[in-house]
């Protein structure tokens, strides 16, 4: 790329950046890519070896990644990102609107749970969350609080799979329609219970569990088993063990070989 070139991308990058959701590595771009993002820009330090994991993990999208990135000296990379990802690729894609998030969660009838963080302190876990939430299936993520679940942080640690799952921040007032059940150590035992398709499951924050307010909404508290003395499961855990025990849809599993990473 010529100086030209470089100094072009560059300004571009930073008119586009204010306004868009970052994907910092390459498996953030390939997620974004198969679910549909509209991605604006990509830029990496190292084309070929961008271009060399998308043959090995993500064949499906490769012509895309071909056409988006654009090289430019690792040096500038460096000064554009807050730190560059060990596969030296970025990308700036379009945040899904509010009211398309809000329309897909409260489209009725649902076929499967939303998971509602209620006041989640650390958005590594909520990234993680978003993450189970697009392998199980599920039709979205919804936070309340002060965090924006589209933190780049958040999107880091959920590895571009925001673009798989109705992600939104809404008032605890303002849920979708549906069965509250609220994880609580108070509740009743999880395993006694059959979560419907249509449930709200809402988990507390961190430090402080749920709200008095979610708890006083609530269908029904569920307590997940845990051994006695133990104070509490990460986040993201309780979380995949209460999707689990939801059981999901009958997600179709290929060999890696047949459909990426």
């Amino acid at each position: 790329m010529s100086d030209d070139d470089t100094i072009e991308a560059v300004r571009r990058w930073q008119e586009t950046l204010p306004d868009a959701v970052l994907l910092d590595g390459f498996h953030a771009l390939k997620h974004a890519l198969r679910f549909g993002a509209e991605v604006q820009m990509a830029l990496s330090s190292d084309k070929g070896a961008v271009l060399a994991l998308a043959e090995d993990l993500a064949g499906d999208v490769r012509e895309r990644v071909q056409d988006l990135v654009r090289e430019v000296p690792a040096a500038t990379l460096r000064e554009l990102l807050p730190r560059v990802h060990p596969t030296r690729v970025a990308a700036l894609a379009t945040r899904p609107s509010r009211a398309m998030n809000v329309s897909a969660l409260e489209r009725l009838p649902r076929t499967s749970p939303v998971v509602v963080l209620d006041n989640p302190r650390n958005l590594g876990n909520v990234g993680a969350v978003v993450r189970l939430a697009a392998g199980f299936g599920v039709t979205g993520v919804v936070t309340t609080g002060d965090m924006d679940p589209w933190h780049p942080n958040a999107v880091r640690a959920g590895a571009g799979l925001h673009y798989a799952t109705a992600v939104e921040h809404l008032p605890a007032d303002g849920l979708p329609p549906g069965p509250l059940y609220v994880l609580d150590p108070e509740g009743k035992d999880i395993r006694s219970v059959s979560l419907p398709d249509d449930a709200l499951i809402a988990f507390g924050s961190e430090r402080h569990g749920i709200s008095p307010e979610l708890r006083d909404q609530a269908t029904e508290l569920l307590a997940l088993p845990m051994r006695p003395q133990v104070s509490s499961y990460n986040l993201a855990t309780s979380v995949a063990m209460t999707l689990f025990h939801w059981g999901g849809p009958a997600l179709q599993t290929t060999s890696d070989a047949e459909a990426g990473h």
